[in-house]
């Protein structure tokens, strides 16, 4: 593909976008896989309640983790070395997204929609979408899902089904990226849970100058095979 190519979106340039509600860029389409990788390109994502348009986002500020400033409180790291768990990837990429889209009480999970599901189950078969799975004695008790593009990865959605289970997975998969030189993983949305996690905002116009350079660097392709395990204590502790 050309760099003219790639470059070339069909959607309008970010700084279009609402500042109330916040990043509000565009609405329609459909979610295929060139429209899905075309806004994941340039820093634009899908984010709508099941029946209604698809709306397509671009948040100022954004919120973002660099892998190698992932933070591990000491709990937390007692929970990595002790709790049982075992982190795979890309084994139960449709399950994970089944079980963030259940129903839950802080309501996030709704919006990912069978649509949803059959949309990004499309990027994961071509190499594009993962997931990180948290496993204890054989059931899947957490995890995450994503899109990964060159050396930039974003995050999506997260579950835990046993205290600390979504966090594990998210402290694996930042020392796996970091391995692999990715530079930032989209947050998208600012949380307290994220900012305790080492994630923070970055003025959208930064971002969108960073991941246009991470999205042009080789592209590793899935199904992902992670690293032995990294020792939790070269994270940075609280």
């Amino acid at each position: 593909m050309s760099e003219h190519a790639q470059n070339a979106t069909v959607f309008p340039p970010v700084e279009t976008a609402l500042a109330d509600p916040n990043g509000l860029l565009a609405r329609g389409g459909d979610l295929t896989l060139a429209r899905l990788l075309d806004a994941y390109r340039h820093g634009v994502f899908p984010w709508f309640n099941p029946g209604e348009p698809i709306l397509w986002w671009s948040p100022d500020p954004r919120m973002v983790l660099v892998p190698d400033e992932i933070r591990v409180s000491r709990s937390l790291a007692k929970r990595i070395r002790n709790g049982g768990f075992e982190v795979r990837a890309d084994t139960a990429f449709a399950e994970v997204m089944r079980a963030c889209a259940a129903p839950r009480e802080d309501a996030f999970g709704t919006w990912i929609s069978p649509a949803m599901v059959a949309a990004y189950t499309r990027l994961f078969d071509a190499g594009y979408a993962h997931s990180v799975e948290t496993w204890r004695e054989g059931q899947l008790v957490g995890g995450l899902y994503g899109v990964a593009i060159g050396r930039m990865f974003y995050g999506e959605s997260m579950f835990s089904r046993e205290p600390d289970a979504s966090k594990v997975a998210l402290v694996r998969l930042a020392q796996q990226l970091q391995r692999w030189d990715f530079g930032l993983i989209d947050c998208q949305m600012e949380t307290p849970h994220l900012a305790s996690m080492g994630a923070r905002t970055m003025p959208r116009a930064a971002f969108i100058a960073r991941l246009a350079e991470l999205v042009d660097l080789p592209h590793l392709p899935g199904p992902w095979v992670f690293n032995p395990e990294t020792a939790v204590d070269r994270s940075t502790p609280l």
